[in-house]
């Protein structure tokens, strides 16, 4: 029977994509690993890879369709010997055109639902698992392991979202197909963007262009980045318990260790900026306060060992927070580089999906734009972020009890109580700024 190729899930949060272009046609020849199509997600533009053998029977959804559902059917695959005459009639019927790219709710919901019930007759049942949950697996390797004798529920997928395919079954054994791990931690689920871009409340779009009836304005519409950030920090907002921490931090002692350090590295073409020192003294403070280097997994935390650290980089129309693992093992010249690296291709949205998704830890700078000091959002599933503002120069008491001038960088730490109590935030804000002041110590 004719296989459903499905929307895959290119990132952990993707809950729908465009279709930006398919680089085959009906009728073309396509082996497993062959390059399917370019699909935009809410980040970046990624290649789509066939998973299994066939000919490309019938294309469902049309280049340029965006809001195409995860899971949902984009295209048949003949197995050899079959030909279109063997896919239902119903899936004939052809899905958005690309000219209509922006639907509204209820169409796209429509073009959606047409061909996933179109290509649904095209293939036999989908087995259940005892859970009663369905087991995601192509027609041809349902039809193998019922050959060979094996539980599908007993078997890892390879496929997209996890979808069981012909390698998986053929290299399987009858009673030696992995076991599901009992103690594997439920998948944290991504909250559902809301309808209009992520915003759950205020007026309609019909009711705001009402009240600008007659000015001149310019509509402009919401990209999939655009829409998911508006509905990942309204989640954020309205589902974590946000506290605020503040202090203010002397950098004249970084600033000269930094000026010493960049005139040793001028030679190696390495160039170090008050941000890299940041990251490095957020990684240090998370391993020197380790339950404060937590997420929130909604029915439990999870406790990083590792110091991966997110460190958000604007972008037109939105932006990316690239993470550097293991931010606490490397040097300063290698954060630099590293850093520099990722946000450079962060701009050019060629970043993949595991380059900016995880860490427990985020830094926001907006002090190279001029900004004093702002309160961050958690971007979740962290659990803290820590602004930080432009380095001024003010009178302070120093320690001799005289006034005084230094340079100082006022930061908050935006927490989230459910991860980090409000004495364990202060230990981890502490931390940072100890480091920051006394910036060899983080060379020991």
């Amino acid at each position: 029977m004719p296989t459903e190729i499905l929307m895959p899930a290119l990132s952990p949060t993707m809950e729908e994509g465009t279709l930006a272009k398919w680089l085959v046609k009906e009728g073309d020849t396509v082996n497993s690993g062959d390059i399917l199509a370019e699909i935009e997600t809410d980040k970046a533009t990624m290649e789509f890879e066939a998973v299994d053998e066939g000919t490309i029977g019938k294309i469902l959804i049309e280049d340029g369709t965006e809001g195409v559902k995860v899971n949902t059917p984009i295209a048949v695959l003949l197995e050899e010997g079959e030909s279109a005459d063997d896919i239902d009639s119903a899936s004939a019927s052809p899905a958005p055109a690309a000219e209509d790219k922006a639907p509204a709710k209820d169409e796209a919901k429509a073009a959606a639902a047409t061909p996933a019930a179109a290509s649904a007759s095209a293939a036999p049942a989908a087995p259940q698992g005892s859970d009663g949950k369905r087991i995601f697996a192509t027609p041809l390797a349902r039809r193998i392991a019922a050959d060979k004798g094996l539980d599908l529920a007993q078997i890892k997928g390879s496929g997209p979202h996890g979808r069981i395919v012909k390698a998986d079954v053929e290299s399987a054994k009858p009673g030696a197909a992995e076991a599901p791990k009992s103690a594997e931690a439920p998948a944290a689920k991504a909250a559902p963007a809301a309808s209009g871009g992520g915003m759950p409340t205020g007026p309609s779009a019909e009711q705001v262009l009402k009240m600008y009836e007659g000015r001149d304005f310019e509509e402009v519409k919401l990209d999939g980045m655009r829409r998911t950030v508006g509905a990942r920090l309204t989640e954020s907002k309205q589902t974590i318990p946000h506290f605020y921490l503040r202090r203010d931090i002397k950098l004249d002692a970084l600033l000269k260790f930094r000026s010493q350090l960049n005139k040793q590295l001028e030679g190696r073409g390495v160039k170090l900026s008050v941000n890299d020192f940041i990251i490095k003294a957020c990684a240090l403070a998370l391993q020197a306060v380790p339950d404060a280097n937590a997420v929130w997994a909604g029915d439990r935390m999870l406790k990083l060992k590792p110091s991966d650290v997110a460190v958000a980089v604007a972008i037109d129309g939105g932006l990316f927070t690239p993470v550097l693992k293991d931010a606490e093992m490397k040097s300063l010249s290698a954060l630099s580089t590293e850093m520099k690296d990722l946000a450079s291709r962060a701009r050019g949205k060629k970043l993949a999906p595991h380059e900016y998704v995880g860490g427990s830890f985020a830094i926001s700078n907006l002090g190279m734009f001029g900004i004093d000091n702002f309160d961050a959002v958690i971007n979740p599933p962290h659990g803290a972020i820590l602004a930080v503002g432009a380095g001024v120069k003010k009178p302070i008491v120093g320690d001799d009890g005289e006034l005084t001038v230094a340079t100082v960088m006022s930061v908050t730490l935006s927490v989230d109580h459910r991860v980090i109590d409000g004495a364990l935030g202060a230990e981890l804000l502490k931390a940072i700024v100890e480091n920051l002041e006394n910036p060899m110590v983080m060379l020991a």
